[in-house]
């Protein structure tokens, strides 16, 4: 199952009320036709759509835009937009997203290997940067799109053909070149190109492609990654926007904390760290760009070894995040440990579940990607929890009083995941026995030993061979490991 993280909602914007499931308006519409008062959804006059008169930027004449505000099963909610012109006939549409801009940005990374895939659902938000990795070729940011993966390739092709004739003329190498790309990506188009890959990123995190719980391999990846100064700024985000602060003043930060908290100074820090000791240093919040601080703890992990835990807080917008970093040497070899679960004392178990790291449980169907929840320090009760809660506010209306999922959610995959969450439920609340594996390529995650120093027969803990894509997936086959001094001489 490909696994969704959760997404902050818009408190103000993104009211229930504004930002209504389809199938509720037009029941809302149904009933108001019937001669029933109008529900909460419905216009007086029963409109679903909003129509504004707006100029037509190809005649100049008024065309009609219609706006239609509505959520995206287990994503967020968004404003579709539709223009037609009665005068000359020209059309476009487009999306955009209703919600902020996301703490952090997203990166999508989907493989490809059957003709079921290309019907998945996209969204390409007017920052996202979409890539087909086979291809080399990018499809910049722009105009939002709500798409198919199948959509998406049919755009991308149509958009190059539509200037190859004069690219003939004026440029015959780059109209051949282009020539076997747009045949190429027709034939992937086609289904006739497998296994692709699509890549999407978006620095303000409101891209997406749609999961699949029939997904067992992994093939979609989502992580999230600190925007640079730089995608701030492009964003509108820009610790100079600081209205506390004039122009040319330092922002001076009183030390907080005990006095066993130490300020780090970076340029002059030579010793090592401290365990159980509190360092503070100066960050910048990748929520809003301003000035913040990030704290350091080194903590030692008994029958494993010592990890670092960092939490950043945000004084300006209320930004929060932690996790946990693993040190040491790179290991030869991955990990993979199996805990079986049989009562809540194994639910209390301390589990370290590194950014590397793969969760899933047969029994649950359940599937973490790695990369999805970052590093984690916390209980097997906790983390579970989390997963659920996580997954949930994704892909059922936590504003409805139904609880039910969006009506454009097939209702077989409505009672899969009905079924899903039930099966957690019971998982964390010890009611059935079942199996947790953590696969770590970095040998960076842990499970607590209830009977060390001696063996647990309910933990089992081996080393595998890391494959070729591990490797590359950590940057492993770019690390010169033997002979880098003589190269650096050499150079």
């Amino acid at each position: 199952m490909d696994d969704p993280t959760s997404t902050k909602r818009a408190s103000s914007l993104t009211s229930p009320e504004l930002f209504e499931d389809v199938g509720k308006k037009v029941d809302a519409v149904q009933a108001h036709a019937e001669g029933g008062e109008p529900q909460d959804g419905a216009e007086d006059d029963g409109r679903v759509v909003d129509e504004i008169e707006s100029l037509c930027m190809n005649c100049r004449e008024n065309g009609t835009t219609r706006l239609l505000l509505t959520r995206i099963p287990f994503f967020r909610e968004i404003i579709l937009m539709s223009f037609a012109c009665p005068h000359c006939g020209a059309r476009n549409s487009e999306i955009q997203s209703a919600g902020e801009i996301q703490e952090r940005g997203s990166r999508y990374t989907f493989k490809l290997t059957e003709a079921a895939h290309l019907s998945r659902q996209v969204i390409k938000s007017d920052t996202g940067v979409a890539k087909f990795v086979e291809l080399d070729v990018e499809i910049p940011a722009g105009r939002g799109q709500l798409t198919t993966v199948e959509g998406l390739l049919t755009t991308f092709a149509e958009d190059l053909e539509r200037e190859q004739p004069s690219r003939n003329e004026l440029d015959p190498d780059l109209h051949a070149k282009l020539d076997a790309i747009i045949s190429r990506s027709k034939r992937m188009r086609d289904g006739e190109a497998f296994p692709f890959s699509l890549e999407l990123d978006d620095p303000a995190g409101n891209s997406w492609i749609e999961p699949s719980m029939n997904s067992k391999e992994g093939k979609l990846k989502r992580t999230e990654y600190d925007r640079t100064p730089l995608q701030n700024t492009a964003l509108g985000l820009s610790a100079s926007s600081n209205e506390d602060e004039k122009p040319g003043e330092a922002r001076e930060e009183e030390p907080s904390g005990s006095q066993a908290q130490r300020n780090l100074d970076l340029e002059n820090y030579k010793s090592e760290i401290v365990p159980d000791e509190v360092y503070s240093f100066p960050a910048t919040c990748p929520g809003c760009a301003k000035s913040c601080s990030t704290h350091m703890k080194m903590v030692n992990i008994p029958h494993f070894k010592e990890v670092l835990i960092m939490s950043t807080v945000c004084d300006h917008c209320g930004y929060r995040s932690n996790e946990v970093k693993t040190g040491g040497a790179i290991p030869s070899k991955g990990r993979r440990i199996t805990l079986q679960v049989r009562n809540g004392e194994d639910l209390s178990r301390d589990i370290l579940k590194s950014e590397t790291c793969k969760l899933s449980s047969p029994e649950l169907s359940l599937d973490v990607s790695p990369g999805t929840l970052g590093g984690r320090f916390t209980t097997l009760e906790g983390l579970l929890t989390q997963v659920r809660d996580d997954l949930h506010g994704q892909i059922f209306d936590m504003d409805g009083a139904d609880g039910k999922g969006s009506d454009s959610t097939p209702a077989q995959t409505s009672a899969r995941w009905t079924a899903f969450f039930a099966q957690m439920d019971k998982a964390i609340k010890a009611e059935i026995p079942f199996t947790v594996i953590l696969e770590d390529p970095w040998a960076a995650s842990f499970v607590q030993n209830l009977l060390a120093p001696e063996p647990d027969p309910q933990l089992t803990i081996e080393d595998y061979e890391r494959t070729e894509e591990e490797n590359e997936d950590l940057g492993l086959n770019d690390i010169k490991v033997d002979g880098y001094a003589e190269g650096k001489e050499t150079a």
